[in-house]
Formats: C-alpha cells, sequence, structure tokens
C-alpha cells in the first residue's frame, strides 16, 4: 500500500509539473555591460576619480607619516608644550584624513553616488531589454550567470546574453 502511494504521489507531482512548464533562460550581465560602450565610458570616469582622490589620501597619509616620523625623532629635545601641539597636529590629520576618506569611498561617499549616477541608468536599460527580452519570448524566469550568480552550470543554448545586446543597439 505504501509503494503504491508513493508512486501515485509521484506521478501526480510529474503530471503537475510538466503541465505547468515554465520557460527558463539566462543572460551575463557583466558580458552584456562590457559590450556597452555606455558603460565602459561611464566606468572609465570611475575609476579616473577613485585613483585621483586615492593619490591625493596617499599624500596626505605620507605627510602625516612625515610629521610622525619627525616628531619621534625630535620628542626628547621639544618642550612640552611644542610636543603636545605637535600630537595634537598630526591627531587632527590623521582624522582629517579618516573623513575625507570616508566622504569620497564610504557608504552614501562620492563614489558609491557617482556610481549610482552614472551606471544606473545603464543598468536599468539592460533590465528593461531583459523584460523585453522575456515578455517576446515568454520565459517565466531570466537568471544571471555573471561571477556573482549562484548558477552552477548552465547550458549554452539557453544563454540569451548577445539577443540582449542586440536588442540594447537595436533601441538607439
Amino acid at each position: 500500500m505504501t509503494l503504491r502511494f508513493l508512486i501515485l504521489t509521484l506521478s501526480i507531482c510529474f503530471f503537475t509539473c510538466s503541465s505547468i512548464a515554465q520557460k527558463f533562460a539566462f543572460v551575463d550581465s557583466e558580458y552584456i555591460l562590457d559590450q556597452m560602450g555606455s558603460y565602459q565610458k561611464a566606468q572609465k570616469q570611475i575609476d579616473d576619480l577613485a585613483s585621483q582622490w586615492q593619490k591625493e589620501l596617499d599624500v596626505k597619509s605620507v605627510n602625516i607619516e612625515k610629521k610622525i616620523n619627525e616628531l619621534r625623532r625630535n620628542e626628547l629635545l621639544l618642550p612640552e608644550q611644542v610636543r603636545k601641539e605637535k600630537e595634537l597636529e598630526i591627531t587632527t590629520l590623521q582624522l582629517e584624513l579618516r573623513t575625507y576618506q570616508s566622504k569620497k569611498f564610504g557608504v552614501g561617499g562620492e563614489l558609491f553616488r557617482k556610481r549610482k549616477e552614472l551606471i544606473q541608468p545603464i543598468q536599468r536599460k539592460v533590465y528593461n531589454a531583459i523584460k523585453s527580452l522575456a515578455n517576446d519570448y515568454k520565459y517565466s524566469f531570466v537568471l544571471d550567470k555573471s561571477k556573482n550568480s549562484n548558477i552552477l552550470y548552465a547550458d549554452p543554448k539557453y544563454d540569451k546574453s548577445d539577443l540582449i545586446i542586440r536588442k540594447l543597439k537595436s533601441k538607439k
């Protein structure tokens, strides 16, 4: 009786699952973005800004290190008041450095806002093209197989990345 019940249950599950079959496709969003000139241009702009700000941070850090080393070398020769002033100056510079770093690179910082400003419209275009493809081909799900996805295997014949790129190029 138990074996019959199991076979009947499995048969019902198979019939139900096959009758409501859903179509799947996947894309590689990283590949798609790499094919878009506007994305490459925006990414270069962001990288250049980050590089400029990092250089400024490096200069400030070197300046602080010089002041620390100078204080250590002359610490015994300096009057107490002068030593305290130099320590306060160093502490102030370190605080300014951390504030600058947070302002430029922190959560909600200038780099975050610039990335959002430049990249989000491009991502929206890609999303709209994917949504359009899903509607055109009646896909229930379109998955992303870029490097941070959880897709462990994907048959290349279901990769629709090039269709998305063609759709994006046709909208220009």
